[in-house]
């Protein structure tokens, strides 16, 4: 069994800040992580992020995708590279795997504070139950 890997890294400016979006295929589960450098990073920072984190990325994304099999002729392979490059730099797919990222986390994040509230209301109810309890002991 044969299991191909790809990853990708591009590297923009999103109005504020140098932003990287690393995208994974590996054995046709497609995912993607986003990275904020701050300050523009040089191509040193760029190989040395590369080097030296990029096993420690958490990749979020498990979807089922085709990967696309390069055209045989170089002419197509070509005017296929030019097309990639005149694309804008932000793939729908991984924005929609960002935006998938995002609503998890804001869903998990939730049902914390909803189990939080409930759990401080838990225990100021039973404070009040301890205090009625001696009150009615006469203490």
């Amino acid at each position: 069994m044969q299991i191909s890997v790809s990853s990708t890294l591009t590297v923009y400016h999103d109005g504020q800040f140098w932003v990287g979006l690393a995208e994974h295929v590996e054995g046709g589960r497609y995912g993607v992580a986003c990275i904020v450098f701050g300050a523009e990073p040089s191509n040193e920072e760029i190989l040395h992020f590369i080097t030296g984190k990029w096993a420690k990325l958490s990749f979020f994304g498990d979807e089922v995708t085709e990967t696309s099999r390069p055209a045989k002729n170089p002419k197509r392979r070509a005017r296929e590279a030019a097309k990639a490059l005149k694309r804008p730099a932000v793939s729908t797919k991984a924005q929609q795997a960002l935006a998938n990222q995002y609503e998890t986390m804001k869903r998990e994040s939730a049902q914390a504070r909803s189990q939080r509230r409930t759990d401080e209301a838990e225990a100021r109810f039973e404070q009040r139950k301890l205090k009625r309890k001696r009150k009615q002991r006469g203490h």
